[in-house]
């Protein structure tokens, strides 16, 4: 378990965020936690410290997917948007943030008793958001290599698994091993959405529940929640999502090519 500080050190921000085992969340988000414990509901909590109602879900549906566990239990419905609750491993997590509150202050006792300015910039740099709408973290549960490419089974919640074909020249860049913790990064316009299982060659076809449906003047976000805990959002034609006729609650299905999977570990 570690904890990262947010300080101000001229225009630079360390970061602050817990760790637990391989998986990370930022401070905005255990805020979103606490006020999901404390509010009783996702967009009350996202009301509470300043977060459009969608970005907290965003944030759930993240924090859902990279904890390896449910940490928010949602319930929809309701002129409020539905109620939440935090899962016990989330209740866990909170207090886990809380009892290293008072460490945090000491560390930034440590910060201001060292200058380490001249270094802030080149630490920065080391800091990188992705893209990709979809990180689910898993574990690799097999590895199979051709002439060319190599075939990488990831676990993730559940009993889902993603299927990546990544180079041979990435995997042995990457150390690759069985057992091994990994992050599939999937763009969002790379995921399929289907009412129902279909034969297809996608190698990916994960099913679950219609979670929610976002629609805009030309697309439409679509957010499928699957059996194992992951959510996977899509990216469709407006056209698209209303002559599949999807509606939250509703059975889907998102196809994604498994050479369009990137793999990532931790260095």
């Amino acid at each position: 378990m570690s904890i990262y500080s947010e300080k101000h050190i001229g225009d630079f921000v360390v970061p602050l965020a817990l760790r637990l085992g391989e998986q990370e969340i930022s401070h905005r988000r255990l805020k979103l936690l606490e006020a999901v414990q404390a509010e009783g509901s996702i967009s009350a909590a996202a009301k509470a410290i300043g977060m459009t109602y969608k970005a907290a879900w965003d944030a759930v549906d993240a924090i859902n997917n990279l904890a390896g566990v449910p940490i928010v239990v949602a319930q929809h419905g309701g002129a409020g948007g539905g109620g939440a609750a935090l899962s016990p491993a989330g209740i866990q997590l909170v207090s886990s943030f809380k009892r290293l509150g008072h460490m945090q202050t000491q560390l930034m006792a440590l910060f201001d008793q060292h200058d380490i300015s001249g270094d802030l910039n080149v630490i920065r740099s080391l800091f990188m958001k992705t893209s990709a709408r979809n990180t689910l973290s898993g574990t690799i549960k097999s590895i199979q290599r051709g002439a060319v490419n190599a075939e990488v089974v990831l676990g993730i919640q559940g009993n889902d698994e993603l299927v990546a074909i990544i180079t041979n020249g990435s995997a042995d860049s990457m150390n690759l091993t069985v057992g091994q913790a990994a992050y599939a990064l999937i763009k969002s316009s790379f995921v399929v959405v289907t009412t129902e299982k279909v034969k297809t060659s996608a190698r990916n076809q994960l099913c679950g529940t219609i979670e929610r449906v976002t629609e805009g003047a030309v697309n439409s976000e679509v957010v499928i929640a699957l059996a194992g805990g992951n959510t996977l959002t899509a990216i469709i034609t407006e056209g698209g999502a209303e002559s599949l006729g999807l509606k939250a609650g509703e059975p889907a299905c998102a196809l994604i090519k498994a050479s369009l999977i990137i793999l990532g570990v931790d260095s």
